[in-house]
Parts: C-alpha cells; sequence; structure tokens
C-alpha cells in the first residue's frame, strides 16, 4: 500500500529552494509519495520567505491559493515567515502548524504522519535544533539541471534593514568533509555545475578555524576536485559581499580550474554615507573598479552581477547619484533592484526621512535601465566568442520547447530551434545573435565533454 502524499510549495532563494528538496528527499526514503498536483496531497508544506514585505505576501497568498486548490490537505507553514510571522499566518485556512527554522529542520527526521495518514506535526521540544548547529540538511541529488550545495546558514552581522538575522539567527558554517562529500555526490549523480551558496558566505569559517574563511573553503574544494573534473564541470559562487574582494580572493580565482567566471555582488548601495546607514560600512564601494580591474587579468571576459537596495530612508538625491556613477564604473552585466521596503522588527523601519513610493518607483527605474543598458552590450560582446557552454533546462515557448540555460557568464541563452539537449551537462554552444535579453546560441560541432 502506497504511503501518504505530500506537496512542496518554496518561495525564496536558492537555499530554501536546496532545504526543500533535502525534505523531499527525506520523506521518499521514508516511503511518502510526492503528489504533482497539490489537490491530490495529504500535506502540503510551504517553505516560505520573509526577505521583503511583498515576499511576506506572497506566502499568505500562496498559503489561500493551495487551500482552495486543496481544502481538505493540512498546510505547514515553515521558513522565515513562519519565524515572524507566526501568529498571523497560524489564523490561515487550512494551516496545521507553523514551524519555525528548528522545526523545518526537524522534519527531516519526524515522519509527518501516523500510520493512520493522520499529520503529525514534530514536536519541537524534542526536535528543536540548537541555534550554533549547522542545520543537517543534505541532497544527493536535485530537482533542477544546476544543483546548489548549501555550506553556510545564518548572519551575525545585523544590516539595518535586514530580518534575515530574526528568521535564520546567527551564522553556522558546514564542515567542508560534508560538502566535499555532497559535492562528489552531485558530480556522480550527473549534475555539471554546482552553484555555492549560503546565507551570508563572508562569514563562513572553515571547520571551526576563525582565521579559515570561504576562498580557504574554495581553494581546498577546487584542490579536491579538478583531478577528476577539470574541464567537465564548473563550481559557481553566489553571493559575496563586497568586503570579501581583496588579494586574496584574485589568488583563488586565478588558481582555481573550476570556478565560472561570475561573480554576485550584495552591494546594496554605492554610497559610503547610506551604506553606514544601513550598518555596512566594512567596505569602501569606492575600491571596487580596482579589484575589477585587477580581476579582468585573471578573467579576460565575466560574468558580474549585484543586488542593489535603493531609495533607503535618507537617500538624498546626490547619495543616489553615487550609486548610479559606482554602477555606470562597474562592468555589471545584470543586477537584482529592489526599492526599499519597511520590515516590521528592523531598525531601518523606524528611521526617519522615509521615502514616498513615487521615489522609490523612480530611483529604481533609473537603475534599472542603467543595468539593462550595460547587459545588452554584454550581451553582444559575447557574440566574438567562438564558443560558451551552457547548461540547458527545457521551457516550452509558442508550442514548442526551446531549451533555454546560463553560460559561464550568467548569460541567459536560448537555443535558434528545437533541438534535443541534455540537463545538467556542459553543452558546447556558438553564440549567434542577441534578442529580448537572451543570448541566441546554436549547438556547436564539438561535444563539449572534450578537453
Amino acid at each position: 500500500m502506497s504511503g501518504p502524499s505530500f506537496y512542496l510549495a518554496t518561495l525564496g532563494c536558492k537555499v530554501n529552494q536546496y532545504e526543500s528538496h533535502a525534505l523531499r528527499e527525506a520523506w521518499l526514503g521514508r516511503g511518502l509519495r510526492e503528489a504533482a498536483d497539490p489537490a491530490r496531497a495529504d500535506l502540503i508544506l510551504v517553505n516560505s520567505c520573509a526577505v521583503t514585505a511583498r515576499a511576506a505576501a506572497d506566502v499568505r497568498a500562496t498559503v489561500r491559493r493551495l487551500h482552495r486548490a486543496a481544502p481538505g490537505a493540512r498546510i505547514i507553514i515553515t521558513g522565515c515567515a513562519a519565524e515572524v510571522l507566526e501568529k498571523e499566518l497560524s489564523g490561515l485556512p487550512g494551516v496545521a502548524a507553523v514551524l519555525n527554522q528548528s522545526g523545518k529542520a526537524g522534519l527531516l527526521s519526524a515522519v509527518p504522519f501516523s500510520a493512520a495518514g493522520r499529520s503529525l506535526v514534530a514536536d519541537q521540544d524534542e526536535n528543536r535544533l540548537p541555534p550554533s548547529i549547522y542545520p543537517p540538511f543534505a541532497v544527493s541529488g536535485y530537482d533542477r539541471s544546476r544543483a546548489v550545495l548549501k555550506i553556510q546558514d545564518g548572519c551575525s552581522h545585523g544590516c539595518t534593514y535586514c530580518i534575515v538575522p530574526l528568521t535564520r539567527g546567527r551564522a553556522r558554517s558546514r564542515t567542508f568533509g560534508e560538502a566535499l562529500d555532497e559535492a562528489q555526490r552531485l558530480l556522480q549523480a550527473g549534475f555539471r555545475e554546482i552553484v555555492i551558496s549560503g546565507v551570508n558566505l563572508r562569514q563562513f569559517r572553515l571547520d571551526g578555524d576563525s582565521h579559515g574563511d570561504f576562498w580557504d573553503f574554495l581553494s581546498r574544494l577546487d584542490a579536491a576536485l579538478a583531478p577528476d573534473w577539470q574541464g567537465g564541470a564548473r563550481l559557481r559562487v553566489s553571493s559575496l559581499e563586497p568586503g570579501q574582494l581583496g588579494e586574496r580572493a584574485l589568488e583563488t580565482l586565478a588558481a582555481s580550474s573550476l570556478i565560472a567566471p561570475q561573480l554576485h555582488l550584495s552591494l546594496q548601495s554605492g554610497s559610503p554615507s547610506v551604506l553606514r546607514r544601513m550598518g555596512r560600512g566594512h567596505y569602501d564601494p569606492a575600491s571596487m573598479p580596482d579589484f575589477f580591474s585587477a580581476l579582468r587579468k585573471v578573467w579576460p571576459v565575466f560574468g558580474l552581477g549585484a543586488d542593489l537596495l535603493t531609495a533607503f530612508p535618507g537617500e538624498s538625491e546626490g547619495e543616489f547619484a553615487q550609486g548610479l556613477e559606482l554602477c555606470a564604473a562597474l562592468p555589471l552585466t545584470y543586477a537584482h533592484v529592489f526599492p526599499y521596503s519597511k520590515r516590521p522588527g528592523t531598525r531601518a523601519a523606524v528611521l526617519p526621512d522615509q521615502l514616498p513610493p513615487e521615489v522609490k518607483k523612480d530611483r529604481a527605474a533609473r537603475l534599472r535601465a542603467l543595468v539593462g543598458e550595460k547587459k545588452e552590450r554584454f550581451l553582444h560582446s559575447l557574440l566574438h566568442l567562438s564558443e560558451l557552454r551552457v547548461v540547458f533546462e527545457d521551457r516550452k515557448e509558442q508550442g514548442q520547447f526551446l531549451p533555454r540555460g546560463v553560460s559561464e557568464f550568467y548569460a541567459d541563452c536560448r537555443l535558434r530551434a528545437p533541438a534535443a539537449v541534455p540537463s545538467r551537462e556542459l553543452v558546447a554552444v556558438r553564440p549567434v545573435t542577441v534578442e529580448k535579453g537572451l543570448l541566441v546560441v546554436e549547438k556547436a560541432q564539438t561535444p563539449a565533454g572534450e578537453v
């Protein structure tokens, strides 16, 4: 007799996606069935996000939609929104329990059903994870073409606008041995791009060594994997802080044979005074153009993304102009632009000089326009390259499957015509043209596996 069924709804970041997949593997291993349709599920788990006010609203809307689709299912909400909105979320229709981050980790070892199929929520007193312990999420595969390797959780910094320290607790790091074992499992499972992720990689510590940082970890991981995988797989670094960029970063990237030539920065602002009000005065944005000039000697071509938070309380037109000037000077190839939104419980929510919505909208639009122009120029510059390597996923467009994916430079690519391409693998392609913010490519003659 088949076991009870579950449905996972994941909102937010790559870390949430990773943890949802770890729960999926754990539950499938205990005999539960995953339902493709929430209407056929006995239990629905919503892994929530709360990084912005909109994200929190999305949680409420998602729960209501799922309850309408499956009125008989028990809904469990976990994740960041569950940590800070427990009372509000508990009152939503169909919600059987709201579990904080410790409760989420407890679900790895607690079967959420009894033998009779009734919902069982892990007793949080028994399954609560101590806040100093790295949560024991692990995966052996992934449900996407590119795998995520989570190595760090939590944040101990406390930016004035950020709710993450309230929702994920203090910084904790995964051991090198566990991370290496998982990377090897993922490569053996057929994945050829692994995204190294964490909540704040600047606070990663290598096996408890206060001096061993993320770059030490990356050097060791590259050295361990390169003998078997150089030329046949790649590692991609997720979001970094500008304060991590220096000589050690250049040395590590220059020595690596696996790291994809692309970085993503949690930049937020190009104004030193705004950064200080954000609680991010630990890096100097003025030094960044020089770093990327030096990086050009290591990577002649590279992608560069950034998170940009505009219209922070008190941001003057002059401070905003500083940010625009820095973005113009940096070799950005894309960016995620967010107008500031209040998060209850953060210091920035009560700062004076909160800016009106029309100013937020205008400044976000101006930033996006600047970055959009830079992205378009970058995509056209890639047309001069003879070959790229892309990890594809199938996406249906206009009734046809036109595989899309990302190149080593994190440029979005689409095949020129329908064709069969393997997922997960590095596929050699030739860039052809640029259309609607995408690089249109065609399969190259030489298989990507050949070195």
